[in-house]
């Protein structure tokens, strides 16, 4: 019988390790900071738009082209990752333009992109 791979096969606590690994994770506070930032991006209509603004600053017209959705929806999304500092604006006139907040959220995205095109899974 195959044993489970994902169990050891002898119990024993490594004190040192576990030490340095729970003084250095996040505070509470901050993985949920972090995984609101994730479920942000995991909804695909946000992830098309910051996709779209990693390649050009694009107003909100043309966002709504890009992402096949009208303005009050794209408005909406916006306003989501506004909040979560992944995108802000500028005005120019009677134009609004967005972009990526900062490099942060373009090095996250990127590095996500190289991650699956390592796998299995096609991108492109």
């Amino acid at each position: 019988m195959e044993q489970n791979k994902d169990l050891c096969e002898v119990r024993h606590v490594h004190k040192e390790t576990i030490d340095h690994t729970l003084a250095n994770m996040p505070s509470e506070e901050e993985m949920l900071t972090l995984a609101d930032c994730f479920k942000i991006l995991s909804d695909t209509t946000r992830l098309k738009i910051v996709l779209a603004l990693l390649e050009n600053e694009l107003c909100v017209c043309d966002i709504c082209h890009v992402v096949s959705l009208s303005q009050s929806a794209v408005s909406h999304q916006l306003r989501v990752l506004r909040a979560a500092r992944l995108a802000k604006y500028r005005k120019e006139g009677k134009m609004v333009f967005y972009s990526i907040d900062d490099d942060h959220v373009a090095s996250i995205i990127k590095q996500a992109i190289e991650h699956i095109s390592h796998t299995h899974i096609a991108f492109k």
